[in-house]
């Protein structure tokens, strides 16, 4: 496959390593790497690869990376001479898959996309087939694996707006670079769509919506939930799920307007980023918030307004102790994150009208009454309305409903990547 014309110089500029340690540097000093672990990022390996096939799957960070987990475990069963490498680039995401990975499956970080570097991971990995969790577009890493005439599938594929519009000023770089995917499965029409209109050939586009709604339910430690519905002692509360900066103030005025109906109640705060909580709890305190923090060991008391868990991997922990969760990223220009979590695990919806990232899953829950929008100025109100037992139960089998609906979704890439694996052998 002839490489791509440059795209305002930057496959000129991703070819050279300089500009990798730049960037390795800033990120390193920003606290977005684990310096213990940084030749990954180069392409230098950490672990041996085993012997026999190896499935290479990339998820961009944690959403993206556990729901292939579900569907590595499944996959494993039917194939047991097979490996798996599981990537991510982020730091939290390597913090939560350590204990969660399925047998034969190891995780690293994957490489920039420098052209040495990426020739350097596949010289040592040479897996047999490559998946692209969601929708981003790696120039060198397709131009390689092309080059080496390894298949890739991009599955649970979405595409935003900003995105399209950046490849739309490039489309014959991005046509000659989705031709080197053969297979796609879209989340959506939408990014069928934009695909398309980039150069993907029709013929291999699928939709068939987002895996995360086949994902298994979010672990937890039942003694730990036992142990915290103890210290809670019968005390409705309610969660702000992966709330970014502004949400947890506008949550916290929402649960003292809330308050005025639940005299008792508690909200839980888990923020997306969890090196947060320190600097939110202060914000919290600072407003005369009863504030517990997660990660300094403080418990819940009768006296506790505000529980920050500013802990990771504990999320199916709090959607099982909370009948009502807000998901954030929405009442801030964001984009909204996967709803299908709280909905698996029996908790009652809310979320802000930024939701573009997700906007087909949210169409469906509102049309279903499963989820509700809010404002910042109702959310209060809502948090009081929706904490009402029979309307949380009614809105979390709604929900729960919707997403059983499409647990199909990890039997369709399932197939798609053992049909691919076959051909492979």
């Amino acid at each position: 496959m002839a490489r791509p014309p440059l795209l305002g110089g930057y496959f000129l500029l991703t070819g050279r390593e300089s500009f990798g340690e730049r960037m390795l540097r800033r990120r390193l000093a920003r606290g977005k790497e684990d310096p213990a672990r940084l030749d990954e990022r180069r392409g230098i390996a950490s672990v041996a690869r085993s012997d026999g096939p190896l499935l290479w799957l990339h998820g961009a960070s944690v959403g993206e990376s556990v729901s292939l987990l579900e569907m590595i475990r499944r996959i494993g069963e039917e194939r047991p001479d097979l490996s798996f490498l599981l990537t991510t680039g982020t730091v939290t995401s390597a913090q939560v898959l350590a204990d969660r990975l399925p047998a034969r499956c190891v995780h690293q970080f994957v490489p920039l996309d420098i052209r040495p570097w990426m020739q350097r991971f596949l010289d040592h990995w040479q897996p047999d087939l490559v998946v692209l969790a969601e929708g981003e577009i790696w120039p060198v890493l397709l131009d390689e694996t092309a080059q080496r005439g390894i298949r890739v599938a991009m599955i649970n594929a979405r595409m935003t707006g900003r995105a399209h519009r950046r490849w739309r000023l490039a489309r014959r770089t991005a046509a000659a670079l989705l031709a080197g995917i053969a297979r796609v499965q879209a989340q959506d029409k939408v990014t069928g769509n934009r695909l398309i209109s980039l150069g993907l050939p029709p013929e291999r586009l699928e939709v068939t919506g987002t895996l995360k709604e086949g994902s298994a339910a979010l672990p937890h430690d039942e003694n730990e939930r036992l142990r915290l519905a103890g210290a809670l002692g019968g005390r409705p509360c309610w969660l702000a799920a992966s709330t970014h900066d502004g949400e947890e103030v506008m949550a916290a005025e929402a649960h003292s307007q809330a308050m005025r109906s639940w005299h008792k109640l508690l909200l839980i705060i888990a923020p997306r980023h969890p090196e947060r909580g320190p600097a939110i709890a202060a914000d919290l305190r600072a407003r005369g918030d009863r504030v517990a923090l997660r990660s300094a060991g403080e418990e819940i008391t009768p006296e506790t307004r505000i529980y920050v868990a500013d802990t990771m991997g504990e999320m199916g922990l709090w959607y099982r102790l909370c009948s009502v969760s807000f998901v954030g990223g929405s009442l801030v220009p964001i984009g909204g994150h996967n709803p299908f979590e709280p909905a698996a695990l029996g908790s009652a919806i809310l979320h802000g009208p930024h939701v573009d990232n997700f906007a087909d899953i949210y169409s469906r829950l509102s049309s279903n009454q499963a989820a509700l929008t809010i404002k910042e100025a109702t959310f209060g109100s809502s948090v009081a309305s929706v904490l009402e037992p029979d309307e949380a139960a009614r809105m979390a089998h709604a929900a729960w409903t919707v997403c059983s609906e499409g647990a199909d979704v990890t039997e369709q890439a399932m197939d798609l990547l053992m049909a691919m694996l076959d051909r492979v052998d």
